[in-house]
C-alpha cells in the first residue's frame, strides 16, 4: 500500500478504522469449518453473538444509502457463469458497519458531481464463493473458499458510477468480470474518457479508506479483513435480522 493510500485511509474516520485492529473473532466452538477447513458463520445465533462484544460488525442493508442503484450481477444472469447465483431474487445486499458508512460517504462525495453508485455486488455467502471457484480456479480473480473472501466477511464491494439522472452507465475500460488485463486498475490501453472515469472511481474510494485491487478496476476492500469473520448466511436471513 502507498503513502496516498495509507493517508486516505487515516484520514477517513480514524477511530472506525484503528477500531479494525482490535476486532476479535466469535468465540471457535460455535464456528462451523467448512470442507476447505474454514470456521465460518452460518447461524443466525452466532452471527448475533459475534455482535455483542463488537456491535461494529453489523451487516448494514445498502438499500439505504440514498440515490444506490443495486445492479447485482450474481442475481441475473449477465455474469460470468451465464446464471443465477443469488436464488432468492434478492435486490438488497449488505456490508459492516463501518465499510457501509464509508460507503455512504463516498455516495454523498459523488452525488455533488451529479454521479450515483451503481452495486455489481457487496456481501456474497461462502456458499457462492465455492461455486465460483470451481470454473475459475485462479486467485488474481476468484476467492480461493480455503482463505475466503472479502465479499464473504462483507468488507469489499464491486461497483461502478453512474448518471444520476439517467442512471446510464459511465464508460469504462471493460465491463464486470472481465478477467483480462484490460480491467487492471494500471492499464492505460483504452481511451482517456474510459480511464478518467475509472480514475475518479478509485480516487473517490480511496479517499474514504478502502484500498483497490490491482486486477479489477470494480473492486474495493476495506482494510483488515481478516479481522472479520467469514459468514455463510442467505440474503433472507440478514434481511430477516435487520
Amino acid at each position: 500500500m502507498n503513502n496516498k493510500i495509507l493517508k486516505a485511509g487515516l484520514n477517513w474516520r480514524v477511530i472506525s478504522v484503528v477500531s479494525c485492529f482490535y476486532f476479535t473473532s466469535a468465540p471457535a466452538q460455535n464456528l462451523t469449518v467448512s470442507s476447505y477447513g474454514l470456521p465460518i458463520i452460518n447461524s443466525d445465533t452466532v452471527y448475533r453473538e459475534s455482535l455483542i462484544s463488537h456491535p461494529e460488525k453489523q451487516m448494514l442493508s445498502l438499500v439505504q444509502i440514498p440515490g444506490i442503484i443495486m445492479d447485482l450481477r450474481y442475481a441475473t444472469t449477465n455474469n460470468f457463469m451465464h446464471k443465477k447465483l443469488y436464488t432468492e431474487n434478492t435486490k438488497n445486499s449488505f456490508l459492516r458497519k463501518p465499510v457501509y458508512q464509508a460507503l455512504d460517504s463516498v455516495s454523498r462525495d459523488l452525488s455533488h458531481q451529479g454521479l450515483v453508485l451503481d452495486i455489481f455486488d457487496a456481501y456474497r455467502p461462502y456458499t457462492i464463493t465455492v461455486e465460483l471457484w470451481k470454473p475459475v480456479k485462479d486467485e488474481r480473480y476468484a476467492a480461493n473458499p480455503a482463505k475466503g473472501s472479502g465479499h464473504n466477511r462483507g468488507v469489499a464491494v464491486d461497483l461502478t458510477l453512474a448518471d444520476a439522472k439517467t442512471h446510464r452507465l459511465l464508460p469504462m475500460p471493460t465491463d464486470f468480470d472481465n478477467f483480462s488485463d484490460s480491467a487492471r486498475q494500471d492499464f492505460n490501453g483504452t481511451d482517456t474518457r474510459r480511464m478518467a472515469n475509472r480514475e475518479l472511481l478509485r480516487r473517490t474510494m480511496e479517499k474514504y479508506g478502502f484500498v483497490p485491487l490491482p486486477t479489477e478496476w470494480w473492486h474495493f476492500s476495506w482494510p483488515h479483513a481478516e479481522n472479520f469473520e467469514v459468514l455463510d448466511l442467505s440474503f433472507g436471513q440478514l434481511e430477516n435480522m435487520h
